[in-house]
């Protein structure tokens, strides 16, 4: 009788914190019912166009309408009228290489679940982990961030990433597509402590044997794919898409020498390759924008990889890829909670020679060339998605930035977290506003 009551009382408990947590991430918003028409305001097209004094239209989630200056009237007969004078809309921000609905405290291991045991694991779906009632998600949404690339961590080979969209009821609603799969490159020094603690790294002896056992799994995979088994090695045929030139292989890589060892094994096994990480990209700008290998840049408020390297060259790197000709986009490879920062990363980007609407691309519209949903995201134009935030200061500049409104494809999105009713809760018991 003891233990049943303890058993009761228990569950009771676990299932008041599970309502308690449900209630601090708003519930998805529905379909969208009518026509919405946002008006009078600054429009950031994603690919280099502004428009002044704009209105834009959508329905059924497609951007329907996009004038400046618009000849009509618009009015409530034609559907829901927001007056955005003053404001500016641009495209929804998609953030690359993020462990976003896979860890949720870093510190209790019961909620990370972005790894899976053993050193090859292409099959390793991270949508299946993805977890659409994370409390992180919210406070990422009201930043801006619509979209994001959910990765697998550890090992050689992680597994395959996916490209969600941040206010779905469950992993099926949130996924946009399962876009490619994940290579962490050995690297060639080892040690060299950390920034506290810094010490000079050594020669990694094991580099060459490190570098030829991908490639060995690489022939062993691609040869499978030629015969038809009787029994399916998962490891092997969740290969296949990558060899079809379906998935991209997205390499975890950061110095040039390695970069340009990455490019040899693409070549090699004919795949296509994007760079993750890069932070000696500038190095080999002209060789990536030859062979027309993107770069999914590592965040601009870091320190510099090498200590010859000049201080502020993370903040340079960005204006030297776009003025090679390199495709790129900005990311803060493995953050979560830290995704909200990431449009502060492009402004400061802004600062070391890059135009705005060069860095808002490179948080819209490059990251979906990238993924491969140009078609569809990125940017503001007819017969696209209509996934789009209004800002009443600059997006890109942390002390204006403001989020009022975001769609995502059509659906006006709740912007409440955790964080906003806390700031309420103790502004009220200090009297603050």
């Amino acid at each position: 009788m003891r233990l049943s009551s303890l058993f009761f009382i228990l569950a009771g408990i676990a299932a008041g914190a599970n309502v308690s947590a449900q209630s601090e991430v708003p519930a998805p918003a529905e379909k969208q019912k009518q026509p919405i028409y946002l008006t009078h305001a600054t429009v950031h097209a994603g690919n280099g166009k502004v428009w002044n004094n704009a209105t834009v239209g959508f329905e059924n989630g497609i951007i329907t309408f996009l004038e400046e200056n618009p000849s009509f009237k618009t009015d409530e007969t034609l559907g829901k009228v927001i007056d955005c004078t003053g404001k500016h809309i641009y495209p929804g921000i998609i953030a690359p290489n993020t462990k976003i609905g896979l860890d949720e405290i870093e510190a209790v291991r019961s909620t990370n679940d972005y790894a899976e045991v053993g050193n090859y694991n292409p099959n390793v779906r991270s949508i299946i982990s993805y977890n659409t009632d994370s409390r992180v998600t919210p406070t990422v949404r009201s930043n801006g961030v619509l979209y994001a690339q959910t990765v697998p961590q550890g090992g050689v080979v992680s597994g395959t990433s996916s490209l969600v969209q941040l206010d779905a009821w469950n992993w099926e609603d949130a996924l946009v597509k399962e876009d490619g799969i994940w290579l962490n490159w050995p690297s060639m020094l080892s040690g060299g402590g950390w920034w506290a603690e810094p010490s000079a790294p050594k020669q990694n002896k094991d580099y060459d044997k490190n570098v030829a056992a991908i490639r060995d799994y690489f022939r062993e995979a691609k040869s499978y794919q030629a015969v038809v088994h009787p029994k399916d090695n998962l490891r092997f045929s969740a290969m296949r898409d990558l060899f079809n030139g379906k998935k991209k292989l997205f390499v975890r890589v950061s110095r040039a020498p390695e970069i340009l060892h990455a490019i040899q094994l693409a070549e090699e096994f004919a795949v296509p390759l994007v760079i993750a990480g890069g932070s000696e990209s500038w190095m080999i700008a002209g060789v990536l924008a030859q062979k027309n290998i993107p770069v999914m840049l590592s965040e601009t408020h870091d320190l510099p990889r090498s200590d010859d390297a000049d201080i502020d060259q993370p903040f340079k790197t960005p204006a030297q890829l776009q003025k090679a000709g390199v495709l790129f986009c900005l990311s803060i490879p493995n953050g979560f909670w830290q995704e909200r920062n990431l449009m502060f990363q492009a402004g400061t980007a802004v600062a070391y020679g890059l135009s705005k609407e060069e860095a808002l691309a490179s948080i819209t519209l490059n990251t979906a060339k990238i993924l491969g949903v140009e078609n569809k995201l990125g940017s503001i134009e007819k017969g696209k998605e209509a996934s789009l935030i209004v800002s009443s200061g600059d997006v890109l500049d942390m002390k204006t930035s403001n989020i009022e409104y975001a769609f995502i494809q059509g659906r006006m999105i709740d912007l409440n977290n955790k964080q906003k009713e806390l700031n309420v809760k103790f502004s009220k018991k200090y009297g603050l506003n």
